[in-house]
């Protein structure tokens, strides 16, 4: 379905190079260009590395907890969502399955096969299940009593879109999510974006490349006042940060700057963020794999809060740590998608009220 408009937003949002050379920035200062904020090239050569040590971190977070582990014959889990009643639907993206983990009973069944390799998931206030579709470059809406699926968008403009990634929901029911294309897939005029779905429908693009060069993880604050979204692109020279966007009453973006830099390290994945405004971001590598990435960013779930500060962190087993969100009946079970497993960690904080559907 293509209700796409003219962009909205995107003129607004200025991109300061977040990999500038010292010569390079002493040189665009002389030429008279205005600075919204300090290169991140003049950042510690070891991104987060130093911040771990002085962390109080059982003031936010208690310790990891295995709820299931998945066996199949490729597991990369993703995307968890947790409905009403508790119950935790999350992804295995490279066989297209999405999970149903029922915590009371300790249950583990699948809930969708041919999934399109679902990625990120999210339950908007009617209890209906939004999922990021990137094998079919869609969003759709589950009627979790009907099971009937709509397509909410799988293109913009008249052409295909990027593989969406992962969503997020403002309290006026917009609907913002992440769309990037892989390295061998074929592109169309589209770029790598975040996009808005209205309750009516329209789609607009509200930031574009290269405002935004691998669009990940994406959650709106409290208040809906801030947009944070992650920056996740393995390659050398290229952003791995969390940036952030003042939102304002029509969900349109502004003042474009970076929360927090994971540069070497590997970035955030997913993320998402209490009722205080703090993020949970899951970043990090127990091993190298084959990009530049280093291992100054540590695996696990940071703590971050609104004005960037990594307030804490908890170590998780194995690779690759992607996505997390809150659930349980107080709002303070962190659901965490990590390799093959389902953790769970208690929160000091709860997540903000939005987590939990109305239905």
């Amino acid at each position: 379905m293509d209700r796409s408009e003219p962009e909205s937003g995107t003129g607004a949002v200025t991109r300061l190079s977040t990999h500038w050379t010292r010569r390079q920035f002493l040189a665009q200062v002389s030429a008279g260009a205005v600075i919204a904020a300090v290169p991140t090239a003049l950042r510690a050569d070891e991104g987060i590395a130093g911040r771990y040590a002085s962390l109080d971190s059982d003031r936010y977070l208690g310790m990891h907890r295995t709820e299931t582990r998945i066996a199949d014959e490729i597991v990369f889990t993703e995307g968890p969502a947790v409905d009403r009643q508790g119950n935790v639907y999350f992804t295995n993206v490279r066989v297209s399955k999405i999970l149903h983990w029922n915590p009371t009973a300790g249950k583990l069944s699948v809930f969708r096969e041919n999934s399109n390799r679902a990625n990120g998931l999210l339950f908007d206030p009617e209890g209906n299940l939004l999922t990021c579709e990137g094998g079919a470059g869609r969003v759709t809406r589950t009627d979790m009593t009907s099971g009937e699926i709509t397509v909410l968008v799988d293109q913009y403009q008249g052409e295909g879109i990027g593989a969406p990634n992962d969503l997020a929901l403002d309290q006026k029911g917009r609907i913002y999510f992440t769309s990037r294309f892989d390295a061998n897939a074929a592109r169309t005029r589209n770029v790598d974006s975040v996009y808005r779905i209205d309750p009516d429908g329209q789609v607009t693009r509200i930031i574009a490349e290269p405002a935004c060069k691998k669009p990940n993880g994406i959650v709106t604050s409290p208040d809906d006042s801030v947009l944070y979204l992650i920056e996740a692109h393995p390659n050398a020279d290229h952003p791995r940060n969390i940036q952030a966007f003042d939102l304002d009453a029509d969900g349109n973006v502004s003042n474009q700057r970076t929360l927090i830099d994971f540069y070497p390290g590997r970035s955030g994945d997913g993320m998402c963020i209490d009722s205080q405004g703090n993020l949970y971001v899951a970043a990090g590598l127990h091993d190298r794999r084959n990009t530049s990435e280093t291992l100054s960013t540590r695996p696990g779930i940071h703590v971050i809060s609104p004005q960037g500060e990594l307030l804490a962190y908890r170590e998780t087993p194995e690779d690759t740590i992607t996505n997390c969100t809150f659930g349980g009946e107080d709002l303070r079970t962190l659901y965490v998608a990590c390799g093959t497993y389902l953790l769970s960690i208690r929160t000091e904080i709860p997540g903000k009220p939005a987590y939990r559907p109305n239905r």
